[in-house]
């Protein structure tokens, strides 16, 4: 992405909110401006467990170019089509490969991670799981 797409952006800890209006019901999403900094080209935002909802256990993929999460708090199990049964805890970060299938199985109550997804605008679909073929 060329630097001119790129505008300054200085997102406040204290004055961030979460919404619950994202990809998932049961995750509560805090954008970071990075999105309107890079003109859609990425998007950057802290998602955490919302208070008695649960994962599904649907299988899906991502039409992104890129993906990553870092785990802030917390705990969360997810498959992914090639790698099985992944726990994920504070400090690790996954790099998830444009289109993997995979599903979250389950989260703790305190899960919290930062996001950063190219392109900021992804389209998600869902999917049959790897042992469907």
């Amino acid at each position: 992405m060329p630097s001119g797409d790129q505008k300054f952006s200085h997102h406040v800890g204290a004055e961030g909110t979460f919404r619950a209006d994202g990809l998932r019901n049961y995750f509560e999403y805090r954008d970071l401006g990075i999105k309107a900094a890079t003109n859609g080209a990425v998007v950057a935002h802290v998602i955490r467990a919302r208070e008695g909802d649960n994962a599904t256990g649907q299988w899906h993929a991502h039409d992104v170019g890129f993906q990553m999460y870092y785990v802030l708090k917390g705990w969360a199990r997810f498959e992914y089509e090639g790698q099985g049964v992944k726990t994920v805890r504070p400090g690790d970060c996954v790099l998830q490969p444009p289109g993997i299938r995979h599903r979250e199985i389950e989260h703790s109550a305190d899960f919290e991670l930062i996001e950063i997804v190219m392109p900021g605008d992804f389209e998600t679909h869902a999917v049959k799981g790897p042992e469907a073929g």
